[in-house]
């Protein structure tokens, strides 16, 4: 009996951030019996996978997410839990090379493409290969740089006309200082098919929030934490928001690591430097609903900025699922990775959109601003994390200095990159330390913040 008490006490847990992370670790920690309030600054749950929507569309838009792959096991298995569907499809992916877009989604596809010879594409195939399917062990590959690893074994040519510019477009100024485990897990895990929600990204979140709130779960949306802090008995945390304070047995926190350092001051100085070391870089993304469609199919273009193009990628998503689903609106994001003090999040959307328009021509010269429906501009200046040489050495642990206190961030799920499957992984993950530090409480039978009681 007595380790049935344990196993159905509760303790009340504070969680910041109601993104994917936030809500997969509330997911499982009500699914607990524990009382969970979530603290988020947005007016909607979902983080950077939250969508917005024009008044007549019938799903909502994605601000900066865009798909999942076929490996993203842990939101797949998360949406299976709770009733979220997904579509696979096999849309284009390609490369906008010399005033065309090569789809560059299979190895019939790479070889196909005009602007290599056949001895250089296999060399770069062969490096891709080995990459994906015969060194699993991406330890070795952070003492590496992806930048000198590539162009050493793919061959300049084939290096400096593909994967360069794409490093380069993602990184910026700091692409020579991302290691090659960075590199081996985005080769590792994507898959040609890629997935998506029935009703879009926005739709899961809801409906996880949901899951939450059913379960007992407190979501208070536009409450933006102040401060953390622990409390002065030694035994739980105290978050402070602008109506007042409120304690709690164990928090965990999901926002950027520098806002992570400025809201926990009271961490050692050993830990809040590490979080202070960790690099990112932002998002910049344009989405225009255009009358007709701006490409010939192509889902996803990468895109060379040395050849003059102002930002990262086009992503025509109408190519993609049904304009049909968008009141027949063409979709297309005009993305970026930034670093938070480039110009671009300075700027209105007007100029934004002045520095934008000029290239669409180059996708399709029919053209004309009389397609534009609409337009809307998002930002973020936390997005990217940039992994340099050992990057491992640098991640700060999920469980804090502060007894009590969990941090779990996009820079923490290295060596894959940042995205809601990872997203899932770190929360959950997070929950289960929780659950774990909360049952060594009650074996040592230590006192916490709030009463510890049983469950009818």
């Amino acid at each position: 009996m007595i380790g049935m008490e344990r196993q159905q006490s509760r303790a009340r847990i504070g969680i910041i951030g109601a993104g994917v992370a936030g809500l997969a670790a509330a997911y499982d920690l009500t699914h607990q019996g524990h009382q969970v309030v979530i603290y988020e600054g947005l007016p909607v749950v979902g983080g950077l996978a939250a969508g917005f929507k024009a008044s007549h569309w019938d799903w909502p838009l994605e601000r900066f997410y865009h798909h999942l792959f076929q490996s993203d096991s842990d939101i797949l298995n998360l949406a299976r839990e709770i009733g979220a569907e997904v579509i696979f499809r096999r849309p284009i992916t390609a490369m906008w090379y010399k005033g065309q877009g090569y789809a560059f989604d299979s190895p019939l596809r790479v070889l196909l493409f005009p602007h290599l010879s056949m001895v250089q594409k296999v060399r770069m195939g062969l490096a891709i290969a080995y990459l994906r399917y015969v060194s699993k062990n991406w330890q070795q590959f952070e003492r590496l740089t992806a930048d000198a690893w590539l162009s050493r074994w793919m061959g300049r040519a084939a290096y400096e006309t593909v994967w360069q510019p794409l490093l380069v477009g993602k990184f910026g100024d700091h692409y020579k200082d991302v290691n090659l485990a960075w590199f081996w897990a985005r080769v590792y895990k994507r898959s040609p098919a890629l997935g998506y929600f029935v009703g879009g990204f926005q739709a899961f979140a809801d409906r996880l929030a949901q899951r939450v709130c059913d379960q007992g779960g407190d979501i208070r949306l536009s409450v933006r934490v102040e401060n953390l802090r622990p409390r002065p008995e030694g035994h739980g945390l105290t978050i402070r928001i602008g109506s007042g304070e409120e304690t709690f047995d164990a928090v965990i926190s999901t926002t950027a690591p520098g806002l992570m350092a400025r809201l926990a001051p009271d961490l050692p100085e050993t830990y809040l430097s590490r979080l202070r070391e960790l690099r990112s870089m932002g998002a910049v993304v344009m989405t225009v609903a255009l009358a007709r469609p701006l490409t010939q199919g192509l889902y996803w273009v990468n895109l060379h900025k040395r050849d003059g193009f102002p930002f990262l990628a086009l992503v025509e998503h109408t190519n993609y699922m049904d304009a049909e689903h968008y009141g027949g609106d063409h979709l297309v994001y005009l993305g970026d990775y930034l670093d938070p003090d480039h110009r671009y999040f300075q700027m209105t959307q007007d100029e934004l959109l002045e520095a934008f328009l000029p290239v669409l021509p180059r996708f399709n010269p029919a053209f004309d601003r009389s397609w534009i429906k609409g337009v809307w501009l998002h930002r973020t200046t936390y997005a990217q994390p940039i992994p340099p040489v050992n990057y491992s050495s640098y991640i700060p642990p999920l469980e804090t200095p502060i007894t009590g206190l969990y941090f779990a961030s996009m820079s923490q799920v290295y060596p894959w990159d940042r995205g809601t499957n990872y997203a899932v992984e770190i929360g959950r993950r997070a929950a289960r330390q929780v659950i774990e530090y909360l049952r060594r409480q009650i074996d040592s039978r230590e006192p916490s913040t709030a009463p510890v009681t049983v469950v009818p």
